[in-house]
């Protein structure tokens, strides 16, 4: 006698977490950058200000991927 599963949960898409992902850097960066900017620390606001263009950027290729509707 075996005994029936129930169906596994549908997995999760990774293109969902790293738009996640790439939002929290945005914004998280963005705001040290600022109040780097804000206190003085030119180059940390520099070092914190050039990954969150990178994420912006990431973020809108990721968000391109899925309104095309790309798996994953």
């Amino acid at each position: 006698m075996t005994e029936e599963l129930p169906p596994p949960a549908p997995p999760r898409s990774a293109l969902t977490l790293r738009l996640w992902l790439a939002g929290f850097g945005v914004v998280f960066n963005g705001v040290a950058a600022v109040l780097a900017w804000r206190a003085g620390l030119t180059w940390l606001a520099v070092l914190l200000g050039a990954p969150a263009v990178a994420l912006v950027v990431d973020l809108g290729w990721v968000a391109h991927r899925k309104r095309r509707g790309d798996p994953g």
